[in-house]
């Protein structure tokens, strides 16, 4: 696993501080982002705020609409489905090329991720355990070995962020999220990646279908 780029401009800073909290819901779905507030905020110049915001925007985090501003993108159930068929798509083809890439230090990682996501479900900690949900998931990607896959994984992963902890309120859905992580995990250090596939597409789907029912309900209530 390539080891991950230092941040090292202020561009990249304030991109990581803007995707954080998007990604977090501090900026919530329809709100707009205005360069001098958050420069202000940030206390740095409008450049990089300009610059990230841009990335942002191609990243498909933000919507620009000419004339009007910058908004925090509001997903609708159509792009929910986009996002989870492409992720079965890039997580099945790392599945089934993991084999010759599943070193004994990638598997103490798969490892101790799972035992991470055990130990925050018996505490009860949904933000940290989807945090480390996600870990294990990029992990899965990683050993496919492909840089290709690997970059249109994290623009997904990106989109898909927001929604994680909708995925897991229900308490039934936790606890099964769990259970199907220790059976794909199980399953791929055991060479069996047909059924490491099988249930990580069930597990992505129930996942789609609780956001989506998540999404509904909020929607009632407004």
């Amino acid at each position: 696993m390539a080891a991950k780029r230092t941040i090292t401009t202020m561009r990249e800073q304030v991109y990581q501080i803007l995707r954080d909290n998007i990604c977090r819901g501090v900026y919530a779905p329809g709100t707009r982002l205005q360069e001098q507030d958050l420069a202000e905020s940030l206390d740095v110049s409008r450049s990089p705020v300009r610059e990230a915001l841009r990335q942002l925007a191609a990243d498909g985090l933000l919507l620009e609409i000419p004339n009007k501003g910058v908004y925090v993108k509001e997903f609708t159930e159509k792009d929910i489905g986009e996002i989870f068929d492409l992720r079965v798509l890039l997580e099945s083809y790392a599945i089934y090329h993991s084999a010759g890439h599943l070193t004994s230090a990638r598997r103490d990682r798969l490892l101790r991720l799972l035992g991470e996501m055990e130990d925050l479900f018996r505490k009860g900690d949904l933000e940290a355990y989807t945090a480390t949900d996600e870990k294990l998931h990029e992990e899965i990607v990683q050993l496919g070995d492909n840089s290709l896959v690997n970059d249109t994984y994290d623009r997904v992963r990106s989109m898909n962020q927001q929604f994680r902890i909708l995925s897991l309120m229900d308490a039934q859905r936790f606890r099964e999220s769990l259970d199907e992580h220790r059976e794909i995990v199980h399953a791929l250090l055991t060479g069996d990646p047909a059924r490491a596939d099988e249930v990580n597409r069930t597990h992505l789907e129930l996942a789609r279908k609780t956001i989506v029912r998540g999404m509904q309900a909020g929607k009632e209530k407004e």
